[in-house]
């Protein structure tokens, strides 16, 4: 048996009938975990058994008295369980979620034999629900539309569904307050109306109690736009606080506009504390909250200067934050790492909230989008956040649903594409040899140059279609009518 350490991986095993949110739950918390930096990997022994068995027939296959179908299902669930030990073990992940019913104490418990045997700690987090409108809503909205059901009309399914239900429901055992109290573990009732939390034991258990216990699943869109255009951007110049341009100005009157147009009831406003937000916020002639965590990224000492001049005073930083620009930090700044953990809060709250719209900064945009599309590290810093530009995010099934609209407002493109590959050498040969001529100007000091030498080189540059689409997030081109004109929609 391994000896499990206080870092040892976790393994969060899903509890439920079919149809009570587990996926949803899963694939949620797997990516919040690896936004806010932890690997996480979800395991859906669903799919292992679409895989195995490639064409479903009926809920006949999930009958407790089917010798071969449950055969079937023990050899899925102990695939995805080798695959559980491989990752944790070998491939550097910290989190993986076992996604399926886990439904009887005797399966749990071979679960927890497997943890103690590789060392890892196991948190369960069950999800119960009696209420029929929420199970018949999450069939018609997501098992529908899945493979077992690709030739099926609507009420054949939906009665099969039912029926599979059923297969699990006698043998059901619900984590219990007694039986269990051993086990560390979340119950979920209800979708999020009442939580029962038993022996959590870590951090990043806690971590999971805290956001499991803030998301919900009331339909809403959350719109993010930049503030307008301002006067340090026209000069080409990162950072500062300065106010409007004027086509900033009349971005923000068409941002008024729009938002009236849309009609959305209580709608929240939230800007960062700095100029260009609040003036924009202004506009809208509605009330709005400033949160500083929402300022823009810290340059440090590049605050205020053109990318030439930090290419020229700073040679050696500019291509350190070329060959990594999420985790790179400006001297006496930030880094984009920094940046999701600072905005940690703000994603809490916003999936606390309804209706909301975030006026915020590039860099900001760019970690708030990389949430909510699922976006790795790497992509992060080069997501495509225009200005003048309102991306309007509304949850669907798995994903996220993405309109881009344009308010037609000319605006300074602030985005810098990522480095070509093979490019970083020689930047880096001649950025070293520029912060010797600049000496001690330069303030670069040598463990930096150390650190700059074990950089791997970054991918080729992606089209923006590559870097905000995948298969979970549905991108859509509906044109918005408004009084104002031009205003037009686009595909990423």
């Amino acid at each position: 048996v391994s000896v499990c350490m206080t870092n040892c991986p976790t393994l969060i095993v899903t509890v439920g009938l079919p149809a009570r949110g587990k996926t949803y739950i899963s694939k949620k918390l797997t990516r919040y975990l690896n936004w806010i930096g932890v690997p996480t990997r979800e395991f859906n022994v669903g799919q292992y058994r679409r895989e195995y068995v490639k064409i479903y027939k009926s809920f006949e296959f999930f009958r407790p008295d089917n010798e071969e179908g449950l055969k079937i299902r023990q050899q899925c669930a102990s695939a995805a369980l080798n695959d559980v030990r491989q990752y944790l073990t070998d491939e550097g992940g910290q989190v993986a979620v076992f996604d399926a019913t886990n439904t009887t104490r005797e399966r749990r418990e071979t679960i927890i034999q497997f943890a103690e045997q590789n060392g890892f700690k196991v948190f369960f987090v069950e999800s119960v629900c009696e209420d029929p409108d929420v199970i018949q809503e999450n069939i018609v909205q997501v098992k529908l539309g899945s493979p077992d059901y690709t030739n099926c009309n609507t009420e054949e399914a939906v009665e099969d569904f039912m029926k599979r239900i059923k297969c699990y429901e006698n043998s059901y055992e619900t984590l219990d307050e007694s039986l269990d109290r051993d086990l560390s573990y979340i119950k979920i009732m209800d979708v999020g109306r009442r939580f029962l939390v038993n022996r959590v034991l870590d951090h990043i258990q806690s971590r999971i109690v805290y956001y499991l216990m803030n998301i919900h699943i009331t339909p809403r869109s959350i719109y993010l736009c930049r503030h307008g255009e301002s006067e340090l951007n026209v000069k080409g110049r990162i950072g500062g606080d300065s106010g409007l341009s004027a086509r900033g100005k009349e971005f923000a009157r068409f941002l008024g506009q729009f938002i009236q147009e849309q009609g959305i009831s209580d709608l929240k406003v939230w800007t960062s504390q700095m100029k260009r937000t609040i003036q924009t916020a202004e506009a809208l002639n509605v009330p709005y909250e400033q949160w500083k965590v929402l300022n823009e990224i810290d340059a440090g000492v590049c605050e205020e200067m053109m990318y030439e001049e930090i290419q020229e005073n700073y040679p050696l930083e500019f291509a350190l934050r070329d060959q990594d620009k999420y985790r790179y930090r400006y001297p006496k700044g930030e880094s984009y790492e920094d940046l999701v953990q600072r905005l940690e809060p703000v994603i809490m709250e916003l999936e606390r909230q309804e209706n909301v719209l975030v006026i915020c900064h590039q860099a900001v945009m760019r970690c708030l989008l990389a949430y909510f599309l699922d976006k790795t590290a790497e992509e992060l810093p080069y997501l495509k956040c225009p200005l003048h530009t309102v991306l309007k995010l509304t949850p669907v099934a798995y994903g996220c649903k993405v309109e881009s609209i344009s308010l037609n407002v000319d605006a300074v493109n602030t985005h810098r594409d990522r480095p070509e590959v093979g490019k970083e050498a020689t930047i880096c040969s001649h950025a070293r040899a520029s912060a010797a001529h600049h000496g001690v100007r330069c303030g670069i000091s040598q463990q930096r140059s150390n650190i700059q030498q074990s950089l791997l080189l970054v991918k080729s540059p992606e089209s923006v279609c590559d870097s905000l689409s995948d298969p979970d997030t549905e991108i859509v081109t509906n044109a918005v009518t408004l009084h104002v004109p031009h205003f037009h929609s686009h595909t990423f």
